[in-house]
């Protein structure tokens, strides 16, 4: 079997995996369509060896020509893959750098290799996603269900019994009275009654005796589930929501909560038919088995309720349409979405449950006039939960929701102690839950979130989200943590700043990088008095008031995530590295040698390269800010720079640090486009934007100062966008065609997604 088609049996979280592999830098439907040859090729020998490459891409060519040959003779252009236009996609490319091609598709037949083989592991080792506890977990409840299967056709066997028992006496009593001469009592007939009637009552009594068992086990796995699993599920959760790359599915969860609430109220059921038999068949039954089976169904009807109460969950935070990677933040008057999923998914619960959002329900804050601002959705949005969605979850999804500020404080108020970036708020989802005569409130709790009123203030109310769940890992929440803010430890700070990172770029930062930042960082607060903390605690006063260096960081970020993604994800930015540090990384390299770091003096975020001149001197250029970045990107800054003196030019930099060729590099992410200077229709030579430095470089310019964005009831430009981009998101193109939704590995657009990636 080919090995795509063996990813193509995957679950739909690994196929993610793959589609994230391919996105962007090659089209998937070129992967599928021409899967068995792809995979026949050696592109492992070709991406280390020109030629090979060559010979590769031509015969590449030559097949998706023989292909499209193929599809023309069969009439089945309109309705077939385009491999012309598969064709076209290399050709423009790869024509001129065959090898990158090679490269980028080793790189992807090895990572897939690596997604089969964990599957392998896995599947070798157990149940999938779980560790050793959670296994223990699973097979328990597999056990329970046995268990209860086994006392239900018990109980089947018992009221056979007692249909039996009934007829026998019924009977009797008939012929004693068509017989009068017939005894209404007989030896025979009262000793094989007895023996039956002490036979169901002690298989009765074992039966009961089976279900309290159960049940115990059950009480225990309710408790690790609502004590232990949930809980943990909770805190992987919120540090995924600031970036931390853990497993949030709920799938086990969700299949143990259900098996366990199915379990429950089968035994429920279980019991009110031995009350049944018992009421129906009162002389078969001893009398103190009623009061036992009336405790253990208030037993189980407690676990139940526990179980339940537990169950709601808020399964994706509350997060606007347009800032996907950084949830828990919330503007006024603009649309976010949350979905809450009910765990126990059984069929007795579709349709009969109904989700009402609050905002600040019970928030002693609120209530005690301290000042924090008061907000309402702009409409009832109540939701019944559903299992009528993809993954067949019981859930709901308010996908349209918003947010308006209640009526300003009146006199006599607090003030608000806190700025509008440290203010937290909840919203609580509430289910009014009936059972057997049971009623109780389900409710289930997003994490803290922030209300903004510009965008201005994202920056800011980001650094207070990390902050705060960095700090906060238990219910009930601390709202109110930001007017006394504890120091966090450098160790945690860092985390919270790598996934960052990963988030935006994809990649993490090493040790060497986070050492600079703690230099920055924690080296600073030293500065200040407080060098005597042997766990390096940063204050938040520093993080993230004034000139911080939350700003500089989130500057960077923002840098990467619109300039460079490409090249950080690959490991060609050192990024955080000190003027010391590259001054001795660099001096006793040979002439040509470079390597990227970002500024330290513009704050919002700038990046430059620093070289070994021919004189042996260290040299940088004048950072390049975001505006700069827009109209050239970095690669080609890096291939096209050169020094200007006495009438000369050339080009200083050869070498990436340690001793990478530059082309060998950065080639993948040359625009073919400008590599070359061509003449058009109307005689016009091509032009292109040169990065030169008249030699020798001035000394570094003073930092530039950088007007502080004010934050402001006012609606800029960029809100007023934002906002228009809201209200016509559900505007955009489907993603189905023809009624028919495609595989996600095998999804592909338009080949103008691709062009220039490399």
């Amino acid at each position: 079997m080919a090995q795509w088609q063996e990813l193509l049996r995957l679950d739909s979280a690994l196929q993610s995996r793959v589609r994230q592999l391919y996105e962007k830098k090659f089209p998937r439907e070129i992967r599928h369509h021409l899967c068995m040859w792809i995979e026949s090729q050696d592109w492992h020998s070709a991406a280390v060896d020109e030629n090979k490459a060559k010979t590769c891409f031509h015969a590449f060519l030559l097949c998706l020509e023989e292909q499209w040959n193929r599809s023309v003779q069969e009439n089945n252009i309109l309705q077939g893959p385009d491999f012309s236009g598969m064709k076209d996609y290399l050709v423009e490319n790869f024509q001129y750098q065959p090898q990158n091609l090679a490269i980028l598709l080793s790189e992807c037949l090895k990572e897939e290799k690596n997604i089969l083989a964990s599957v392998t592991e896995v599947q070798r080792c157990g149940t999938p996603g779980l560790d050793q506890n959670q296994r223990d977990l699973h097979n328990t409840v597999n056990e329970l269900t046995r268990q209860t299967s086994e006392v239900k056709k018990e109980i089947k066997q018992l009221e056979g019994l007692n249909e039996k028992l009934d007829f026998v006496q019924k009977t009797w009593q008939s012929k004693v009275e068509q017989h009068n001469g017939l005894a209404q009592s007989n030896p025979v007939v009262e000793e094989e009654v007895l023996k039956r009637l002490v036979f169901i009552t002690q298989t009765t009594q074992t039966v009961l005796e089976q279900i309290v068992n159960i049940l115990k086990q059950a009480e225990q796995i309710v408790v690790t589930l609502t004590d232990v699993e949930l809980p943990q599920w909770k805190h992987r959760q919120q540090m995924a929501c600031i970036g931390s790359p853990v497993d949030t599915s709920l799938d086990h969860l969700e299949k143990w909560f259900t098996t366990v609430a199915e379990v429950l109220l089968g035994v429920h059921g279980e019991l009110q038919k031995l009350q049944e038999q018992n009421s129906k068949y009162s002389s078969t039954c001893a009398s103190g088995l009623a009061a036992s089976m009336g405790e253990t169904e208030k037993f189980a009807l407690s676990l139940l309720m526990k179980l339940v109460t537990n169950a709601l969950v808020v399964e994706k935070q509350p997060v606007m349409h347009k800032s996907q990677h950084r949830p828990l933040i919330l503007k006024t008057e603009v649309q976010f979405k949350v979905t809450v999923r009910f765990l126990a998914n059984l069929p007795e619960f579709k349709y009969q449950l109904k989700v009402k959002p609050i905002f600040d329900k019970d928030v002693e804050e609120v209530k005690t006039a301290s000042g924090f601002r008061r907000f309402d959705f702009n409409s009832d949005d109540s939701k019944v939960l559903d299992v009528d969605t993809p993954g067949g979850g019981l859930m709901a999804e308010f996908g349209h929701m918003s947010l308006k500020e209640k009526k300003s404080r009146s006199k006599g108020q607090c003030e608000n102690r806190l700025v509008v970036t440290e203010e937290l708020h909840i919203i609580k989802f509430v289910i009014v839950f009936q059972y057997a005569g049971q009623r109780c409130n389900i409710e289930a709790s997003s994490l803290p979130v922030l209300v903004i009123s510009s965008t201005n203030q994202a920056s800011s109310a980001w650094a207070s989200i990390m902050w705060w769940n960095m700090q906060s890992t238990m219910e009930p929440w601390n709202l109110s943590l930001f007017s006394n803010p504890p120091p966090l430890p450098w160790q945690q700070l860092s985390k919270a700043l790598s996934w960052q990172f990963l988030s935006v770029g994809q990649r993490e930062l090493d040790e060497n990088q986070l050492s600079m930042l703690r230099d920055k960082i924690v080296g600073n607060c030293a500065s200040e008095g407080r060098s005597d903390d042997p766990d390096d605690h940063v204050q938040w006063s520093r993080f993230s008031k004034n000139e911080s260096a939350w700003m500089w960081i989130d500057g960077i970020l923002d840098l990467i995530k619109k300039h460079m993604v490409d090249i950080w994800r690959d490991g060609f930015i050192m990024g955080f590295v000190s003027k010391e540090r590259t001054r001795l990384l660099l001096e006793k390299k040979p002439a040509g040698t470079f390597l990227i770091r970002f500024s330290e003096s513009i704050k919002y975020g700038a990046i430059t390269f620093s070289w070994v001149d021919q004189n042996t001197h260290i040299r940088a250029v004048e950072p390049y800010t975001k505006k700069e970045l827009q109209g050239i990107s970095l690669p080609q800054i890096i291939y096209h720079y050169s020094l200007t003196a006495h009438g000369k030019t050339r080009k200083p930099l050869l070498y990436l640090y340690p001793d990478i060729p530059k082309d060998v590099a950065f080639g993948r992410y040359y625009k073919l486009s400008e590599m070359s200077s061509t003449v058009d229709i109307n005689g016009y030579v091509n032009r292109k934007l040169v990065s030169v430095s008249v030699y020798p470089i001035p000394p570094p310019s003073p930092p530039r100062e950088q007007s502080m964005e004010v934050d402001t009831d006012v609606e800029t430009d960029t809100d007023l966008q934002q906002l228009l981009d809201e209200l016509f998101a559900d505007f955009s193109r489907p993603t189905c065609t023809q009624g028919h939704f495609l595989n996600p590995l095998s999804l592909q657009g338009s080949y103008a997604d691709y062009p220039n990636s490399f």
